[in-house]
C-alpha cells in the first residue's frame, strides 16, 4: 500500500487538518522530508498546504478548523496543529486552543523542532537567571507587577504555566488571574 492510500485509509480521505474532501496531498511534516513514511506525513488539501507553505497567504478564520483536529490521536496531525496554532497565537481563539491542547514529550520535542528551525534566526528568550525559556514552559514572577488596564497586580511567586515566546526575545505571553498579559521576561524565573 502506497503513502498516499495509508493516509486516505487513516483520514477517511479527508484534509486531516480542516475535513476538506477535493485536491488532497500527502505532506510531509519538518523535520523530515521523506513523503514514504505515513507515520512522518499527513494528508492535506491544497488550501491547507498553501498556506503552510506561505504564510502570507494565511487566512486565520480558516485555521478554527483545528478546534477539531487538534484532539487528532494521530501525532503527525498533533504537531501540525500546535504549530499552526503557535502562528496564530495572536489571535484570541488560537491561543484558547493552544492553552487547552496536550502533547506527549516526544510529540512535543517534534513539534517545537519544526518551529524552531523556522525561527533559529531569532535570539533565544531568557529569564531573568539567563535559563532559555521555551513555549509551554512555566515561569514564576519574582516581582509584584500592577497590569495596566487589567486592574490588578501580579504577585511575586505567581505562576505562569503553558508561556507563548512572542518576536520580541524580552517578553512572553501567559496568562495570570485568567488574563493573558504579555510579562517583561527579566521579571520572571523558569519554574
Amino acid at each position: 500500500m502506497t503513502t498516499e492510500q495509508t493516509l486516505m485509509q487513516r483520514s477517511g480521505a479527508q484534509c486531516e487538518l480542516c475535513s476538506a474532501k477535493d485536491d488532497l496531498h500527502v505532506f510531509a511534516v519538518a523535520p523530515t522530508n521523506d513523503t514514504h513514511d505515513a507515520e512522518q506525513c499527513i494528508l492535506i488539501c491544497q488550501q491547507c498546504r498553501s498556506q503552510i507553505t506561505q504564510p502570507d497567504t494565511m487566512n486565520a478564520n480558516h485555521w478554527r478548523c483545528l478546534n477539531d483536529s487538534m484532539w487528532s490521536q494521530v501525532p503527525a496531525v498533533q504537531v501540525m496543529a500546535f504549530r499552526m496554532l503557535t502562528r496564530l497565537s495572536s489571535e484570541g481563539w488560537a491561543q484558547d486552543l493552544l492553552d487547552m491542547m496536550y502533547l506527549d514529550d516526544e510529540t512535543r520535542q517534534w513539534a517545537d523542532t519544526g518551529i524552531e528551525s523556522r525561527d533559529g534566526s531569532d535570539a533565544p528568550t531568557l529569564d531573568s537567571n539567563g535559563s532559555v525559556l521555551s513555549a509551554g514552559d512555566t515561569v514564576t514572577l519574582i516581582k509584584d507587577l500592577p497590569v495596566k488596564g487589567a486592574g490588578f497586580t501580579a504577585k511575586r511567586g505567581t505562576a505562569v504555566r503553558n508561556i507563548a515566546l512572542t518576536s520580541n526575545p524580552e517578553q512572553i505571553e501567559g496568562r495570570v488571574n485568567g488574563v493573558r498579559i504579555v510579562l517583561l521576561t527579566k521579571y520572571l524565573k523558569k519554574a
